[in-house]
């Protein structure tokens, strides 16, 4: 299982890139296999390059920091 506690606490030290540039995110959800799911908000909810942004940024600091984490998905 995956420690929530510590996805919570890698995301918070994200968070102040995506406001420096007027975004912020959220953490959702993660399921048992990993996927963790987060909302951006801001600047970064409407940006053609959130998704960029989730998986080159996000999804890879959250692998590399939290044991388990297979991938980072936004809320539908």
């Amino acid at each position: 299982m995956v420690d929530q506690s510590k996805i919570v606490e890698v995301i918070d030290l994200i968070r102040p890139a995506l406001q420096a540039d007027g975004g912020d995110i959220q953490f959702i959800d993660v399921d048992d296999g990993g996927v963790v799911t987060v909302e951006l908000q801001g600047a970064c909810a409407g940006c053609p390059m959130s998704q960029m942004t989730i998986s080159s940024s996000v999804e890879r600091i959250l692998k590399e920091r939290v044991e388990g984490v297979t991938k980072v998905v936004a809320a539908e």
